[in-house]
């Protein structure tokens, strides 16, 4: 239905009253954190609030001198903001896929492009690459959460789950590459020959290789090349 009354449309798009979890998915991508602390958040993702809720960006040494050498050292790392106080607070990122996972004692590591939010009971460390041939792939910057909490990612359309089983290796694209769980260490390869066939120095030459036991989640679209229309 592409025609509505105002009170129709009204109806079918409200937000949803109810008492909810802390996080909990308006749409598809829309993320409503029903807040009562704080949360951590990518810069910039806010879209509405209600309620008395108070905005900070990340500070130099919020998360200590560690994480700040890592940031400048590679030049990786994701801008978050800080939400405290009390309210319902919405979160988007370009129009992308969300999805929540609750963590209990496990770990995940997301590109950092993907983080849309986390509760401060997560612990998160940035990766540093091992190669350079992740940097120059497209600027990736991972980031590990680990702990009890929920978090929220994107991707742009239906993320996929590869599972990765002992020798039996999953490769990908580093641009299409949104998480993995947290005990798999990736590799970076270059492949030659493709990229000699394809005629180009970057994106399918660069690929990410992962090898033990774990899963890896892809999206069906390269980071970085081209903006997409959102999915239907």
């Amino acid at each position: 239905m592409s025609k509505y009354t105002i009170d129709e449309f009204i109806r079918q798009t409200k937000q949803d009253e109810r008492g909810n979890e802390f996080f909990e998915l308006e749409t598809e991508r829309i993320l409503e954190v029903n807040l009562n602390d704080l949360v951590w958040a990518k810069t910039g993702s806010m879209i509405s609030y209600a309620g008395q809720i108070k905005f900070e960006r990340e500070r130099m040494l919020e998360h200590g001198l560690g994480k700040m050498f890592k940031k400048a050292f590679t030049g990786e790392g994701t801008s978050l903001m800080k939400a405290t106080g009390n309210g319902r607070l919405y979160l988007a990122d370009q129009g992308k896929k969300i999805t929540i996972f609750d963590l209990n004692n496990e770990s995940i590591t997301v590109n950092g492009n993907d983080l849309l939010a986390f509760e401060p009971t997560i612990e998160w460390d940035i990766n540093l690459m091992r190669k350079m041939a992740g940097v120059l792939s497209g600027g990736l910057f991972n980031v590990n959460l680990r702990g009890r909490g929920k978090i929220a990612i994107t991707s742009h359309y239906e993320p996929l789950t590869l599972l990765v089983k002992p020798g039996e290796p999953v490769i990908t694209d580093p641009n299409a590459t949104v998480a993995w769980s947290g005990n798999l260490q990736p590799e970076f390869r270059t492949d030659i020959s493709f990229r000699t066939l394809l005629g180009r120095g970057s994106g399918e030459s660069f690929q990410m290789e992962f090898s033990g036991e774990g899963f890896v989640i892809v999206q069906p679209f390269e980071e970085g090349l081209a903006a997409p229309q959102p999915s239907s």
